[in-house]
C-alpha cells in the first residue's frame, strides 16, 4: 500500500522531510505528487493508519506530517496528542503537523489548534492552496532556524502561519430553498442512521436525488451548500477510470 520510503540519510539537509498520513492510498498519492513539486520538500513515506504513522515518525524522523483526521484505527487528533505528549515516547522526535481533512466542525479545528497543528486544510481543496501552505511553512522554518533573535515581523509571520483557519459558513445560495434543504438533510441523516448502504454512510448526488425526488443537479447544489457550511463531510471515491465520485456524509450537530 505504501510508496517506497526514504531513509534519514538519503535526503539533503535542506529538504523538509514530509510524511503523508491518509487511509485512502489514492489521496495519499495525490498529496505526494503535490508535495514533491514544491522546492525544498521531499516525501519520506506514506502511512494509512494512526499506529503506522507513529511508528514511521519514530523510524523516519520527518520534519512535517500531513495528517488526516479520519483514520481506521484512531482519530488524527489522537495521533497529534501522542506526538505532543510529554514523555510520550523517547523514540518520537519533535515534528510539525499540517492537518488535511474533511472534518469541518469547530470542535475538531479547536482540538487541532490546541494540539499544535501548524495549519488546517479542509478537503477538498485546490492544489495551489496546499502549495501555498507548504511555502508558508518553509518560510516559518527559515525564520525560526536562523539562530538569531526573532524580530516582531518574524514572530507575527510564525504565529500567522501556525494558526489553523476554517472556512466560514455560507448563506444559502440564490435558488435554494429551506424546505428542499431540509429534505436533503433528512435523506442524509436517515441514510447514516440506517448504517448506510453498500457505499457506506455517505451518499452520492445521484443517490441523494433518488432518495429525495429532486434532480441530480439540484441535489449536488444542496450537498455542496451543506459541505461549505461544515455540516457535511465530503470524500472522493476513486474508480477504475474517469474523475473520482464525490460522496457526502452528514456530520452536522443534531437537532
Amino acid at each position: 500500500m505504501n510508496a517506497p520510503e526514504a531513509t534519514a540519510d538519503q535526503a539533503p539537509a535542506t529538504q523538509v522531510r514530509t510524511l503523508i498520513v491518509d487511509d485512502d492510498f489514492m489521496v495519499a498519492r495525490v498529496h505526494r505528487g503535490l508535495v514533491e513539486r514544491v522546492p525544498g520538500f521531499t516525501v519520506v513515506g506514506e502511512a494509512g493508519t494512526g499506529a503506522e504513522a507513529l511508528e514511521m515518525v519514530a523510524r523516519l524522523r520527518p520534519d512535517l506530517v500531513l495528517l488526516d483526521i479520519y483514520l481506521p484505527d484512531m482519530n488524527g487528533i489522537e495521533v497529534l496528542r501522542a506526538l505532543r505528549a510529554p514523555g510520550g515516547g523517547e523514540d518520537l522526535p519533535e515534528v510539525d503537523a499540517l492537518v488535511i481533512t474533511a472534518a469541518r466542525d469547530s470542535g475538531t479545528v479547536r482540538q487541532a489548534l490546541r494540539g499544535g497543528a501548524v495549519q488546517y486544510l479542509i478537503k477538498p481543496f485546490e492544489p495551489a492552496l496546499l502549495t501555498e501552505r507548504l511555502r508558508d511553512y518553509a518560510r516559518l522554518r527559515r525564520d525560526l532556524e536562523t539562530g538569531e533573535a526573532a524580530d516582531q515581523d518574524a514572530v507575527d509571520r510564525a504565529f500567522g502561519a501556525a494558526r489553523p483557519t476554517a472556512r466560514p459558513a455560507k448563506a444559502m445560495p440564490k435558488g435554494l430553498t429551506s424546505p428542499t434543504a431540509a429534505l436533503v438533510e433528512r435523506a442524509l441523516r436517515e441514510h447514516a442512521a440506517r448504517g448506510g448502504g453498500e457505499g457506506g454512510e455517505d451518499l452520492s448526488a445521484t443517490e441523494c436525488a433518488a432518495a429525495t425526488g429532486i434532480s441530480r443537479v439540484s441535489a449536488r447544489r444542496y450537498l455542496e451548500y451543506f459541505a461549505d457550511s461544515g455540516r457535511v463531510e465530503v470524500r472522493l471515491r476513486y474508480g477504475t477510470a474517469g474523475r473520482p465520485e464525490r460522496r457526502y456524509r452528514w456530520s452536522g450537530p443534531p437537532r
